[in-house]
């Protein structure tokens, strides 16, 4: 095995977040992720913008020059939809509303807001998995270089503890995007003085990455390679946090297991209240190291906690 060094060494510092946005359609989904994205505001002293596109013109029409706002019928309605939005009250927010693709817009909001969490909501796995057609959850998920906190179908109603969380999950697989992900979970946990779950899956072994296993094995080969990827990722694990970062120590997981399923598995036997993990950019194909798309869509669709994703940083 080939030494470890952390990629980070988070401190006592806070990542504050001063800047939420959250994305509205006025469905139920998105009720729910304003209910979260209000309560984080509240605990966290932020300010909220909620910004909802505003479909534009269908593809091949025949451009014509804006409407006036008496005659934009989808605007007018919009602007009456966000005023009724509820659980507002005492909140500090803010409202756009602006025609375009949802992305185009989000995208200008997050840059001109310096936006440092997005919250979003799914209806579930279908609204995240149809890649091919670009659903909207999978181009943000791609694309914000900021946190992006989803919360899926199963999570339930909102209140304080998403904000201050009593167990926090990280994820990681140790590579970049985990790297990232890795000191909010840290900062999360210190300012709400959570208990901080480590989480690291190595697949089975016909899906184990060339790295990790024999080219050729019998019984005792697997079980010994089992042994020493085990001791070798719980020593990663423990290296992750560093000594005094937290009040309490972190729990540390490794499994062999497929990735959604031991990663969802460990939330619900810790009754986590946030699951935070790093999301790759593309397709690896290390797949024991590097969190699929697929997967991280997996995790969030079934999840019965919210769960927050960092990209890893683009590519000079």
């Amino acid at each position: 095995m080939s030494a470890f060094t952390p990629v980070l060494e988070p401190t006592k510092s806070a990542l504050a977040f001063q800047n939420i946005l959250v994305a509205t359609d006025f469905s139920d989904a998105s009720q729910r992720a304003l209910e979260y994205a209000s309560a984080f505001a509240r605990l966290q002293g932020a300010e909220l913008l909620i910004v909802h596109a505003v479909p534009s013109e269908p593809k091949g029409a025949v451009p014509m020059d804006p409407l006036p706002h008496e005659l934009d019928r989808p605007l007018i309605e919009a602007e009456k939809k966000i005023r009724e939005l509820k659980g507002l009250g005492g909140l500090s927010y803010r409202t756009e509303i602006a025609h375009g693709r949802v992305w185009d817009v989000l995208s200008s909001a997050i840059e001109r807001q310096n936006t440092d969490l997005l919250v979003l909501g799914t209806h579930g796995r279908s609204a995240l998995q149809k890649l091919a057609m670009g659903s909207v959850a999978e181009e943000v998920l791609r694309r914000a270089g900021c946190p992006v906190l989803t919360v899926g179908p199963h999570c339930d109603p909102a209140s304080s503890s998403i904000a201050e969380p009593r167990v926090i999950l990280l994820a990681t697989d140790f590579g970049p995007a985990s790297a990232r992900a890795l000191p909010y979970a840290l900062s999360l946990a210190q300012s709400s003085d959570a208990q901080l779950v480590l989480v690291h899956m190595v697949p089975p072994m016909p899906l184990a990455d060339a790295a990790y296993a024999p080219a050729v094995f019998d019984a005792e080969d697997i079980t010994r390679w089992r042994e020493a990827v085990r001791d070798e990722s719980y020593r990663k694990l423990r290296a992750l946090v560093p000594a005094g970062a937290l009040d309490k120590d972190p729990i540390l997981e490794v499994g062999m297991d497929f990735l959604p399923e031991g990663i969802l598995a460990a939330a619900a036997a810790h009754d986590v209240d946030l699951i935070v993990m790093g999301a790759n950019r593309g397709s690896s194909p290390r797949i024991a190291s590097h969190i699929p798309w697929a997967l991280t869509h997996h995790v969030i669709c079934d999840a019965c906690c919210p769960v927050m994703t960092v990209r890893e940083a683009a590519a000079m």
